[in-house]
C-alpha cells in the first residue's frame, strides 16, 4: 500500500483516506446523535459557526470598548466577558446567539432537548477558554458541546 493513500492527502484529507481503505467511519455526521445528513437539523458545517462566532465576537468587542474607556487591551477583557454573559443568556433561553441566529444556527441539548441553563453556563465558559473548542469528535463537536451534551444544528 502506497504511504500516501495511508496517511491521506491534504485535499482529501485523513477521514476521506480511511473510508477509501475501507475503515467504517460509522455513517455521516451526527448519525450517532440521531441527526439527518443535511437540512435542517442536521450538525451546522464549520463555516457557518465560524461565521456566527466572528458576528457574536463582533458585537461584543463594539459593546466592550466603551466598558473600557477606549483602552484596546481592557476592551479583549471586557469583549470576552461579554461574550461569555451573551452565550449564557441567549443559548441558555433561545438556544442561539445573535450570530448564530442570523445564520440559521441553533444549539440544543442531545436528543433534540433545549439545553438547560446549567448546560449553557458549562458550555459558554468552557467556550471562552478555547482550548475545548478546538478539540472536536468525529462529529466536529468541540470538547465543551461534548461536556455540555450540547450540539449546534442547522434550522
Amino acid at each position: 500500500m502506497d504511504k500516501r493513500q495511508a496517511i491521506g492527502s491534504w485535499l482529501s484529507g485523513p477521514r476521506a483516506a480511511a473510508e477509501d481503505m475501507g475503515v467504517d467511519m460509522g455513517g455521516h455526521r451526527g448519525q450517532a446523535l440521531g441527526l439527518p445528513e443535511s437540512g435542517p437539523g442536521a450538525i451546522a458545517p464549520l463555516g457557518r459557526r465560524f461565521g456566527a462566532l466572528f458576528i457574536d465576537w463582533g458585537l461584543c468587542v463594539l459593546v466592550g470598548w466603551p466598558l473600557s474607556g477606549g483602552d484596546m487591551r481592557a476592551t479583549s477583557n471586557w469583549a470576552l466577558a461579554v461574550f461569555v454573559v451573551l452565550s449564557i443568556l441567549t443559548v441558555g433561553t433561545v438556544g442561539a446567539t445573535p450570530g448564530k441566529l442570523l445564520l440559521r444556527l441553533r444549539v440544543i441539548g442531545e436528543g433534540g432537548v433545549r439545553l438547560t441553563l446549567p448546560r449553557a453556563v458549562l458550555r459558554s465558559v468552557l467556550l471562552a477558554l478555547v482550548i475545548p473548542a478546538v478539540v472536536w469528535d468525529r462529529d466536529t463537536r468541540g470538547l465543551h458541546d461534548r461536556l455540555s451534551r450540547s450540539v449546534q444544528i442547522r434550522t
